[in-house]
């Protein structure tokens, strides 16, 4: 008989979880008495082995190996492949108009191709030292540079090459959008292999010298060569040759002619990078200098305008774009463009200059005249000339003044300054003793701006000026920095005026159309703002400056907001100022003056800015249309010729004959402005009656409005 042993000392654990644990029951037979497993009525469930670190390593390398493939498709589907071989056109932007209307076309300055065989090594070494060290020894794409960008990235060490390889950069300016994106890497990298695979290492090198951007809208080697140095890329100097290699990076930024100091700093880093790669030692380093600028006048594409001048570098950074061709909608407005043009031209100048830039009160430009007479000067005195502002720089004092506690109708000292070493006169000699503020505004005292600058102190009046966006240079310690003996550019001095008007500043002036800024970029970039009492009393101040003092020849029927200004010997004439609501709010700037700094004779900031800035605004803003409105006769065509919309010879109309102004008061009656003969008067009418008298101009030679 088999004996049943129960052990509960043995388990069966084989099958658990799947029955209850139980002993294990064990049979014995005699006369062996060997051992004979328990029937088991329920089914054993065999032991799952663990999946180890190569099982999941390799069908990670078959998932990884799947997506390449699928996205080789599809680079290969979608990316500009066989463009990639196709020569390479010159790239060319359009400019419309707000409303669609071609006005400058910009065509880039190229030449012939260069033979790397005929260019010096020196010249290859200092592009492949900065640019791509290995590349004859990598196929198009180099894991080493981009491991070495990322780490000099992480670390902060400073970078001297970048992690595209030459192969890399002349797809992405040749063959693809601007876009930044992980696609768009891939498809750069997708045609750095196809270039590879069809064209040599020289090839490539050749096309990328014969095509990348050097700045001042220089494409090429070869024409970066004569434009910078006036020789041929064949005949490169070593210095030359690495001042060029290193424009590549930022070409618009790094331009010597621009930013000598930018472009000599970035060449140091290519004379460090060829010493690293062994191109030099550095006792030859140290002995080059810096290469020497030879700029001469070429046969290059005129933009036509002067607003097309200013937009076309903003337009290549906005872009990030060498080769392709686009027609970009800026902000200039054709109506308002055209009213600038025929205010300009009907005023009698003489041979004086003129500029007028009107914009919003956020910085769109919408209207810029630089000169008389773009073909006969393409210098724009908008943004390129740097003058004295005269009074319109007392703007910045009274703002201190307000922020520091003063009100409009605090009192100030209007008498003759006799201690100290400067002694400023008014117009005319002209003292009123104490006066409030407003009424020293208006009327432009110089005295009176004196003393408030050295009550609020320089520093205060500076940082003003700073606030809204006034970034030339301001003396510190010069009492005369109230009168505006400073120089600016006429966009920076409207641009001031502008953060006033939407009370939002620093105002930066800008050509094509921004992008709405988001709540957080508006968290992280929180503008400027006056508080409301203190705005209500600077307008307060500059809308007596029209109405009621310097600047009334500029008086409009609807609200108006301005400053005359007039710089030392009338060599400068200005009045900025804004007017409109809404949308509807402009902001502009006039300028009078001749570019050899000569005086000019009987122009002051009160009389002949002032009829332009009044003469613009009752067509722009004040009145509902235009006098002549422009109406095209079919919808614009961006690829059709090019409107002119700077200034057209026609014959000066005199301005300041017979011109009149009324003014409706509830309290002082009427007003009616004008002139006869030339002698300007004043009609006013009362509950006294009537009474005529002659109106008190300020001597036009003072400098002070």
């Amino acid at each position: 008989m088999p004996e049943h042993i129960q052990d509960s000392s043995v388990k069966r654990r084989w099958y658990w979880p799947f029955g209850q644990q139980q002993a294990a029951e064990t049979t014995f037979y005699e006369p062996y008495g060997d051992a004979i497993p328990p029937r088991i009525d329920e089914p054993v469930a065999p032991l799952k082995k663990p999946r180890g670190k190569w099982w999941w390593f390799s069908r990670g390398v078959a998932a990884a190996l799947l997506l390449f493939i699928l996205l080789v498709a599809y680079l290969a589907i979608t990316a500009p492949l066989s463009k990639s071989l196709q020569p390479i056109a010159p790239p060319q932007i359009t400019l419309l108009t707000s409303d669609g209307q071609p006005f400058a076309r910009n065509g880039a300055v190229v030449d012939d191709p260069v033979q790397v065989a005929k260019l010096p090594d020196h010249v290859i070494e200092a592009f492949m030292a900065i640019e791509d060290r290995r590349f004859y020894s990598h196929w198009g794409v180099d894991p080493r540079g981009l491991a070495r960008a990322l780490f000099s990235n992480l670390s902060g060490s400073g970078m001297t090459q970048g992690g595209s390889t030459i192969t890399q950069q002349l797809a992405k300016t040749t063959f693809l959008t601007p876009e930044r994106s992980l696609t768009r890497k891939a498809r750069e990298m997708m045609i750095a292999f196809w270039l590879e695979a069809w064209l040599t290492k020289d090839e490539i090198l050749e096309r990328y010298l014969s095509n990348v951007y050097f700045g001042d809208n220089v494409y090429g080697l070869r024409a970066a060569s004569l434009h910078y140095y006036y020789r041929q890329p064949e005949n490169l100097k070593l210095e030359q040759a690495i001042m060029l290699a290193g424009l590549v990076q930022a070409p618009s930024r790094l331009a010597p002619t621009r930013n000598p100091e930018l472009a000599a700093k970035r060449a140091s880093l290519v004379k460090s990078a060829m010493v690293s790669a062994g191109y030099l030692t550095q006792k030859e380093a140290d002995r080059l200098g810096t290469a020497r600028l030879d700029v001469r006048a070429r046969n290059a594409l005129p933009t036509g305008t002067y607003f097309a001048d200013w937009a076309i570098p903003q337009a290549r950074e906005l872009t990030d774009l060498s080769y392709e061709q686009l027609n970009l909608t800026t902000t200039l407005d054709s109506r308002l463009q055209e009213i600038a043009r025929r205010a300009v031209a009907r005023a009698p100048l003489g041979q004086a200059q003129v500029a007028l830039v009107a914009m919003r009160p956020d910085g769109e430009v919408v209207a810029m005249i630089g000169g008389k007479d773009y073909a006969q000067s393409a210098f724009n005195r908008v943004t390129q000339a740097k003058r004295q502002p005269g009074s319109t720089f007392k703007l910045f004092v009274w703002l201190a003044a307000l922020r520091s506690g003063m009100t409009p109708d605090d009192m100030v000292d209007d008498s003759p300054i006799t201690r100290g070493g400067y002694l400023p006169k008014n117009a005319g000699e002209k003292y009123r003793g104490p006066i409030s503020l407003k009424e020293a505004f208006a009327k432009s005292s110089n005295v009176a701006a004196v003393r408030l600058f050295g009550q609020v102190g320089d520093r205060a009046v500076i940082r003003e000026a700073r606030n809204l966006g006034i970034r030339s240079r301001l003396a510190e310690d010069d009492p005369s920095l109230a009168l505006g003996t400073s120089t600016m550019t006429l966009m920076e001095l409207t641009a001031a005026y502008a953060g006033v008007a939407g009370n939002n500043w620093p105002v930066e002036p800008y050509a094509f159309k921004k992008e709405k800024q988001t709540w957080l970029e508006w968290l992280f970039d929180w503008p400027g703002r006056y508080s409301s009492q203190t705005h209500a009393d600077m307008e307060e101040l500059l809308r007596s400056a029209v109405n009621d003092g310097t600047g009334r020849r500029a008086m409009l029927s609807i609200p108006n907001y301005g400053k005359t200004g007039t710089s030392q010997n009338n060599r400068d004439a200005l009045f900025v100022g804004y007017a409109g609501d809404g949308d509807e709010r402009l902001v502009v700037g006039v300028w009078i003056g001749n570019d050899d700094n000569k005086p000019l004779k009987g122009v002051s900031g009160g009389n002949l800015p002032a009829r332009i800035w009044k003469d613009f605004m009752q067509q722009a803003v004040q009145a509902k249309k235009p006098a002549s409105p422009i109406k095209p006769d079919k919808k614009p065509d961006p690829e059709g010729p090019v409107i002119p919309l700077d200034l057209p010879e026609v014959p000066e109309i005199p301005v300041d004959i017979g011109e009149s102004e009324i003014r409706i008061n509830g309290n002082s009656g009427v007003r009616v402005g004008t002139e006869i003969g030339g002698v300007p008067i004043d009609l006013k009418i009362n509950g006294d009656g009537v009474a005529i008298e002659r109106r008190q101009e300020e001597n036009p030679s003072a400098p002070d409005r």
